[in-house]
């Protein structure tokens, strides 16, 4: 039996096949261009012999030709194994090698490419290809031929992605997601738009979802699947820029927005006229924690809600946020939430080594539970610090796996970060722990300042930290820079930051 999702994106594919769906470089695919490219890679896929329960790679980018390879596998209810084409070409060789898909789909472009082809032939992967053009159809990529002998891994039952988490820790972690977990996301998600309630007809709706997260992360694919399941249209931009941007929200006349925090910062550094802006409601920030400094001074400038959202790669999609109701009722009193809990989601927070229940307001990590989060039922530990107030808003303190130990004090970087940026000349700092022979661990600090601002001195810095942090909390060393190195979706790349930290010689103790 197919999907609700599945039965949902086949129908709304059929009731105004000529209308427009996915706009990309100001051109515009149709229902019945992303139907044919869909039927067309399903027959290669056919050809191929790919049995039920194999694994289906695709290399993806956010352009409509991907999302159309994507959509063929939800609606046949086959798993895709996505791939960033962003990694440098060994990463990338390395996961191909590793992952044993039965079929790798990708642009021509891609398929080309040494790394894929060396891949390729080293584990005999059937491949075919696609154009970036909607009339054109998918081709095989060299001899046709059936699955490889070492494409043994079988997904999950009811997997419909396994997913790539943004690495901005870390090295990238693959996560199984379930057609059940993007399911509830898409009804979960109903809560936050008014009149909806989850159970109406297929049908096309007015608007267009501006979507600048990549394919490759779980805000692009979720934001995606769930507009176009909902019969929405969606604009692809593949990264994101000022200028093209606010076009898109002009010519489409946008209402509500995702955008990541850092985004913000670059829409407020550019100074853009109000009046390019004077089709939106709210903008919606996730991915990456958010000032409230940016919140204000949106609804200042612009009178924009910034409604904060808080979610996961392994939920699907966000598991709290802001409506705009409950923005304009509630914000100024709840300054630096991320929301409430959505309906079907429970939270709590407890004590990280002996597991007690905290109480509101008190400080500790968070843990959910709900059918988004894991369907056994359990209470699933995540990695961030976390509080709940008495009328159950969520507040992020930062996350927990990254505290510092230096000679046996812990240091949580986000306390560092946000006793930085009080600075006024500070438009953003992060704080990562260097290796050091003597204490273990040291903070240091990478810093951007505001556009015409002086970089404070290192006394000044100094003093100025004093004030506000314990003794052992203050970086070893502030290092200034344009920008920080920065994933796909504007997030600070944290092993980059400390690579580049590390490499900078001797630092101050």
């Amino acid at each position: 039996m197919k999907s609700s999702l599945s039965q949902a994106l086949t129908a709304v594919m059929h009731i105004a096949p000529t209308a427009n769906a996915v706009e990309h470089d100001e051109h515009w695919w149709t229902w019945a261009d992303l139907d044919r490219r869909c039927s067309s890679i399903w027959n290669r896929i056919q050809e191929a012999g790919v049995e039920d329960g194999a694994r289906i790679g695709i290399l993806f980018r956010s352009r409509p030709a991907h999302l159309a390879a994507l959509l063929t596998c939800v609606i046949h209810d086959r798993c895709a194994v996505a791939f960033n084409t962003l990694l440098p070409p060994e990463r990338l060789l390395e996961d191909l090698k590793q992952q044993g898909v039965a079929l790798l789909l990708g642009e021509a472009a891609d398929i080309a490419r040494p790394e894929v082809q060396l891949a390729i032939e080293d584990t005999a992967i059937p491949a075919v290809s696609f154009d970036r053009l909607p009339a054109r159809e998918a081709i095989w990529a060299g001899r046709i031929r059936h699955p490889s002998p070492l494409a043994r891994q079988r997904c999950q039952p009811g997997v419909l992605i396994e997913m790539l988490t943004s690495g901005t820790t870390g090295p990238p972690k693959r996560i199984p997601l379930g057609v059940a977990n993007f399911e509830e996301s898409l009804r979960s998600a109903n809560a936050y738009e008014r009149g909806r309630h989850g159970s109406e007809r297929p049908m096309l709706r007015s608007g267009v979802r501006i979507i600048t997260a990549p394919l490759t992360h779980i805000s692009g694919i979720s934001v995606a699947l769930m507009s176009l399941a909902s019969g929405r249209k969606i604009c692809l931009i593949e990264k994101f820029a000022v200028e093209p941007w606010v076009a898109a929200v002009k010519r489409h006349r946008a209402k509500v927005v995702n955008a990541p925090p850092a985004a913000l910062r670059m829409l407020l550094d550019a100074n853009v006229p109000a009046e390019s802006l004077s089709s939106l409601v709210a903008l919606r920030a996730g991915t990456a924690p958010l000032d409230s400094a940016i919140v204000e001074e949106f609804l200042v400038r612009y009178n924009i809600a910034v409604l904060a959202q808080y979610g996961a790669t392994e939920f699907a999609g966000a598991v709290a946020g802001w409506s705009i109701d409950m923005f304009r009722s509630h914000y100024p009193a709840k300054r630096g939430s991320v929301g409430r809990l959505q309906a079907n989601i429970e939270g709590r927070v407890v004590e990280t080594d002996s597991g007690r229940i905290l109480g509101p307001t008190e400080i500790g990590v968070l843990e959910l539970r709900g059918p988004q989060v894991e369907n056994s039922g359990r209470w699933v530990r995540t990695t961030d610090r976390a509080s709940i107030d008495h009328d159950g808003f969520l507040f992020i303190h930062g996350r927990a796996d990254r505290a510092i130990n230096r000679g046996g004090f812990k240091i949580h970087p986000d306390e560092v970060v946000r006793a930085i940026e009080e600075h006024m000349s500070v438009r953003e700092a992060v704080v990562v722990g260097l290796s050091d022979e003597r204490l273990g661990e040291v903070p240091a600090a990478m810093v951007i300042v505001h556009p015409g601002a002086p970089e404070p001195g290192t006394e000044e810095m100094s003093q100025f930290l004093k004030e506000r942090l314990l003794p052992y909390q203050i970086p070893v060393s502030i290092t200034y820079v344009p920008d920080l190195p920065r994933t796909p979706l504007l997030k600070p790349n944290m092993p980059e930051v400390r690579r580049l930290l590390e490499s900078a010689g001797p630092r101050r103790d």
